[in-house]
């Protein structure tokens, strides 16, 4: 299943584990994007296509990764659905929140600092990848999108948008154009729900 050829894009194979784990992902950031708590059961899917997917193709240091994904979907699930009375909207979930600016400089701090040294440990490790910071650096800020997420904080967007774009780039520069495409189709995806969250944030604070 895993060899399975589905089709070829600008002569490359797409495996149908590529297909699936790519549409999962879209599924999951659009029902994210419309504030929908059903994006984590899609994300549990992800979660295991894409670990199916770093194992098949020997990337050990994105698969080892996942258990930490899985465990933010985990967190974000419990805090969509469980929110303290303070946090609640009218519809009893995780109001939508912002950053302070403190905050935010903390996260731009941590994530220089921890993509820094998981770039060194990828040189070291595996001096095969050609972009090794470049891709701790993605790496990170995902992750960090992804936390953001769960705790329904505005920025996410921020952070994805710039992920998005970082990864366009990326796809391009080594010709492939499926996932450029899909990285393309998140692009969109984020900046509707970008504007969409907004509209929650505001409609909410006045609860």
């Amino acid at each position: 299943m895993m060899d399975t050829v589905i089709f070829t894009l600008a002569g490359r194979p797409v495996l149908l584990l590529d297909l699936i784990s790519s549409v999962l992902g879209l599924v999951c950031v659009f029902l994210a994007g419309r504030n929908s708590k059903y994006n984590f059961w899609v994300g549990y899917l992800y979660t295991a296509a894409l670990f199916l997917l770093f194992w098949h193709r020997n990337l050990f240091a994105s698969l080892l990764l996942q258990p930490l994904s899985l465990a933010i979907n985990v967190l974000g699930h419990w805090r969509w659905t469980h929110p303290r009375e303070e946090e609640r909207a009218r519809d009893n979930s995780l109001k939508v929140s912002m950053l302070s600016w403190p905050e935010r400089v903390l996260s731009l701090v941590g994530v220089l600092l921890v993509a820094g040294l998981w770039g060194w440990t990828l040189d070291s490790l595996f001096p095969a990848d050609p972009h090794p910071y470049l891709d701790s650096c993605v790496t990170v800020l995902i992750l960090l999108a992804q936390l953001l997420s769960a705790l329904k904080k505005w920025d996410c967007w921020l952070v994805w948008l710039l992920v998005n774009l970082t990864q366009i780039a990326l796809h391009l520069s080594v010709g492939n154009v499926l996932m450029s495409v899909v990285s393309a189709l998140y692009l969109i995806n984020g900046l509707w729900s970008l504007a969409t969250w907004l509209r929650l944030y505001r409609r909410e604070a006045h609860i």
